[in-house]
Formats: C-alpha cells, sequence, structure tokens
C-alpha cells in the first residue's frame, strides 16, 4: 500500500452545472487533466463536496471515476460520521469495490476528548474492510487529533496513514519522529508539502494539484527524492494562489480556478456561493504570472 500511494493524491472536486447538478461531462475533463501527473484520487473529501452530495450521487461519482480510470490510479474514499456507530453501519452497508482505503476525517462538532477520538478509530478500523487513513483537520471539526493518539492509532493494522491537516510542524515533527516504519503521513496543506517531505512524510493530499496537477506533481516527486531546489522552483511558482485560495472557503477557490482554465464550471452548492468578482479577479492575475514564468 505505502508504495501505490506515495506521491500526490487529488482531493477531487466535484463538478456541477449552473443548476448544481453533477456535471459528469467536466469531471471527466478533470480526470483527462491530472490522471497522467499524479498517483492517487481522493473521491468525496471536503474538496469533492461531500457535506452536500447525497448518498446515490456519491455512488454514481464513484462508479464514474472507476470507469474513467485508464491509468488504474488507486481510488480513495472519504467516509466519516460524527457518530461512530453510524459511521460502522455506512462503511457495513457500502460497496468499497475498487478502494484502496477510506479517508476518513476525525469526528466534527461533537468536540471529543483524545480518548473518545482514539476509540472511535480504533472501532472503526476493527470493523473495516479497507484499511484507514486518518484525516486530522482542526479547522474543520473543532478538534485536534494529537501527535500521542495518532501515534497509539498507527499500532493498529488497519490504520495505514494520516492526512495532517493542522498545519502544526512541531506536531507532524513528533509524528514523522516516532511513527512505525509503514505509516504514511500526508501533507494535508498544499504549502507544507515540500516542508514536510523534507521531515519524512510521504506526500500530499491536496487541492492545487486539480488545476495543476502536472506542476504540483513534479513537485511531491522531485521533493521524495532530495531534490529540493527543482521542487522549491516549482513550490515558488504555484505559491501566489495559495494566499487566496480558501478565503471564501474550499473548494470556492479551486473551483474558480479551474473555471478560468475552462475545466468546468465554478458552481458550488449552498451554503457555499461561487467565487465573488474581485476574487476571481486575484486569480485570474495570478494564473497569468504563473503562465509566464513558468520555466521548469
Amino acid at each position: 500500500m505505502n508504495n501505490i500511494l506515495r506521491g500526490t493524491g487529488i482531493a477531487l472536486v466535484t463538478p456541477f452545472d449552473e443548476n448544481k447538478n453533477v456535471d459528469f461531462d467536466a469531471l471527466k475533463n478533470l480526470l483527462v487533466h491530472t490522471q497522467d501527473h499524479v498517483e492517487f484520487w481522493v473521491i468525496h473529501g471536503t474538496t469533492g463536496e461531500a457535506a452536500t452530495t447525497t448518498r446515490q450521487e456519491k455512488r454514481e461519482i464513484f462508479d464514474f471515476i472507476a470507469e474513467n480510470n485508464p491509468k488504474k490510479l488507486p481510488l480513495v474514499y472519504g467516509l466519516a460520521w460524527n457518530d461512530t456507530k453510524q459511521l460502522i453501519e455506512l462503511i457495513g452497508k457500502s460497496n468499497l469495490e475498487g478502494v484502496s482505503a477510506i479517508l476518513s476525517a476525525s469526528p466534527s462538532y461533537n468536540k471529543p476528548t483524545q480518548e473518545g477520538i482514539y476509540r472511535h478509530y480504533m472501532e472503526m478500523a476493527d470493523a473495516s474492510p479497507k484499511p484507514i487513513i486518518l484525516y486530522n483537520v482542526p479547522s474543520r471539526t473543532a478538534s485536534n487529533i494529537e501527535a500521542k493518539t495518532t501515534l497509539r492509532l498507527a499500532q493498529h493494522p488497519n490504520i495505514i496513514g494520516t492526512k495532517e491537516a493542522s498545519g502544526d510542524m512541531t506536531q507532524c515533527t513528533e509524528i514523522l519522529r516516532n511513527k512505525p516504519k509503514d505509516f504514511m503521513v500526508f501533507s494535508g496543506d498544499d504549502a507544507l508539502t515540500l516542508p514536510l517531505i523534507s521531515l519524512g512524510a510521504d506526500g500530499v493530499i491536496g487541492v492545487i494539484p486539480n488545476a495543476y496537477p502536472k506542476e504540483f506533481g513534479n513537485l511531491t516527486r522531485a521533493a521524495l527524492k532530495g531534490d529540493y531546489k527543482t521542487a522549491n522552483e516549482y513550490l515558488h511558482q504555484l505559491f501566489p494562489l495559495f494566499e487566496h485560495l480558501f478565503v471564501e472557503s474550499n473548494p470556492v477557490g479551486i473551483k474558480e480556478i479551474m473555471s478560468l482554465m475552462g475545466i468546468m464550471k465554478p458552481d458550488v452548492r449552498l451554503p457555499l456561493l461561487n467565487a465573488s468578482k474581485e476574487l476571481s479577479q486575484k486569480f485570474d492575475k495570478e494564473m497569468k504570472e504563473i503562465q509566464k514564468h513558468q520555466t521548469v
């Protein structure tokens, strides 16, 4: 599992048309746009608007991606809930054929203790037919999976890694220093991919690679080879986008970027709103600068 998931994973967006229906033609564009440049796809994460797609839509989206995967990229499936019992029941009812691993965010809203988080994941891992990747994103869940909790969970044979989006480099370093050899750590923050790989991380599950898969894939592969000079050149090209990417929430920014590229419409579902004109103008300016200065 370590080899097939090492590198760049894309937290795929879910394209919608102007009526807010899933746009499968645009989804096909996205898959073609990214398939040659990354190591795996992540379906139904935050960036895929999992919070506002129905169970039927989720199944249709997954089936469509699985059927339009000529490179046979590994597929990671997002499944999370703030009720442990219901999550385990959902896993049991889900058709997980073709899924390499489940990415599961820590329970949100409940604000469980560290012991509660630990027991949530342990019960999930015991019940799941697929390996689990933890997802620590405190800005959304309102609770942090502390390093000591991640390291406890890393001992479970069915918990194979974590996506760390805490932004806490000290916490990430503690995990990387003390984790089991085969336990994978992925950056959950595009901007921190390079420094985390330099500390021993296995790659990234990113947002910007939806739009710039070649550049971000090359960045990640160079970093994993220890070629930090090349990785830095790619990072510096893309870095101007990071400042504004999440200011109107994710995936509003990345959808606007991809709309400007002509890959899909910018539409999101309520309670999110499409990008403001001001944000769109900022992206347009930054993208033109990226195109002008692409030298690697």
